[in-house]
């Protein structure tokens, strides 16, 4: 069972501290601030999910990352990246979200160690291929179809395609 393991906001940049629920809008949760709303936010952009397994495998790579490190508003628990594609709708409690775009890391992930960018990005995931060994490290963006609250503890389920 995938779940909603943290939520996070933050004041603008990294890292987003963690909060025990959230009202979720069209633009993101309630409270978060993007301080470059040219490469951040918006409605396409709303949220910035990333997975528990793969802060793990950053982890395990070396990178002192946590949940709410690298800037996701949603860390999941139990979803698999590599099988996270643009364009997937899902539940998380009540609230229901697309996937949009693969997130492009930029310089504010320097204090994790130069070379994360690398190491959450690479150009197979610029040109959308899944099969990158990279793929959803970065992060998924998306936009909220189905506003509401949301908790962690919430069920993550994946909606049928609406096509």
């Amino acid at each position: 069972m995938s779940t909603v393991l943290q939520l996070a906001i933050s004041r603008g940049g990294l890292p987003k501290l963690p909060i025990l629920e959230a009202e979720v809008t069209p633009l993101g949760l309630a409270g978060d601030v993007q301080k470059n709303r040219k490469y951040h936010g918006g409605p396409l952009q709303a949220l910035l999910l990333l997975t528990a397994e793969g802060l793990e495998e950053l982890q395990a790579a070396g990178y002192p990352v946590y949940p709410g490190a690298l800037g996701e508003n949603i860390t999941t628990r139990g979803l698999d990246r590599r099988l996270l594609r643009l364009g997937q709708r899902y539940r998380l409690g009540e609230i229901e979200i697309e996937l949009t775009k693969m997130r492009e890391p930029c310089r504010a992930l320097a204090p994790f160690g130069e070379s994360i960018r690398k190491a959450v990005y690479d150009a197979d995931v610029r040109a959308g291929r899944p099969s990158s060994p990279r793929w959803g490290l970065a992060g998924f963006y998306a936009k909220v179809l189905k506003t509401g609250r949301l908790y962690p503890g919430d069920p993550i389920t994946l909606l049928p395609d609406p096509c």
